[in-house]
């Protein structure tokens, strides 16, 4: 996520970088030390998806301030 938003990884703490996933469980995190993203969950795909076929996980990334 660093390299993607060209950002350096203290960067990343101060403009208070996070990801924000749809629904109330928060799947994925941003590792902090390496700027990765990462599973903060278990992903259970017959829970999450038990009722369509195709099965899809919305995730924004938000950055504090401008870009």
């Amino acid at each position: 996520v660093a390299k993607d938003l060209g950002l350096q990884l203290p960067a990343l703490h101060q403009r208070g970088v996070g990801v924000l996933c749809e629904g109330r469980a928060q799947y994925l995190a941003l590792h902090g030390e390496a700027g990765r993203l990462v599973t903060a969950e278990r992903i259970d795909k017959e829970q999450l998806c038990r009722v369509v076929k195709k099965c899809v996980l919305r995730c924004e990334v938000i950055v504090e301030g401008k870009m």
